[in-house]
């Protein structure tokens, strides 16, 4: 049995790459969500007016890895304290969101979005949307495992 939690930390294709690596973790989809256009495209997404964030869709199996953990993944792989923007990229489909399925998913998320503010790991607050999963868009073909496909390592933004 598996369950499903949505992040946004910026570009998707380096985010899905880091939980791929997670054991327990049996499937990540680059898309969108979080905005109000059906069914959007990159291009679209791309304007900022569509208000969807590039995130990715984590499929995973709880009785390997639990939900506390992929937030940990989350965390170190993007900087939460920038508004709209993950290294060179910029625009509101790149904020730092959290999309949470279930009650449990998203009190997980603010305890650990405290947990970390009150760790200082952060001199600047963190600016994470804490938000109800809305519509999931896969994004384009070419999108998915972008990075594997071009034989580029994984890597984040932080």
């Amino acid at each position: 049995m598996t369950e499903k939690a949505i992040f946004g930390a910026g570009c998707f294709w380096g985010v899905e790459a880091a939980f791929r690596a997670v054991k327990g973790v049996s499937k990540v989809i680059s898309g969108y969500s979080g905005g109000h256009l059906k069914n959007p495209t990159y291009q679209d997404v791309c304007t900022g007016e569509t208000g969807h964030a590039e995130v990715v869709q984590v499929e995973y199996d709880p009785s390997q890895v639990d939900y506390e953990t992929l937030l940990d993944v989350f965390w170190d792989c993007h900087n939460p304290t920038t508004r709209n923007r993950q290294g060179p990229d910029v625009g509101t489909q790149y904020r730092s969101a959290i999309f949470f399925y279930t009650p449990e998913q998203e009190a997980a998320a603010k305890a650990s979005k405290e947990k970390l503010e009150q760790s200082g790991r952060w001199r600047e607050p963190i600016v994470t949307e804490i938000a109800p999963a809305s519509e999931f868009y896969p994004a384009e073909e070419y999108h998915q495992r972008y990075l594997e496909k071009r034989g580029i390592a994984g890597h984040c933004h932080t």
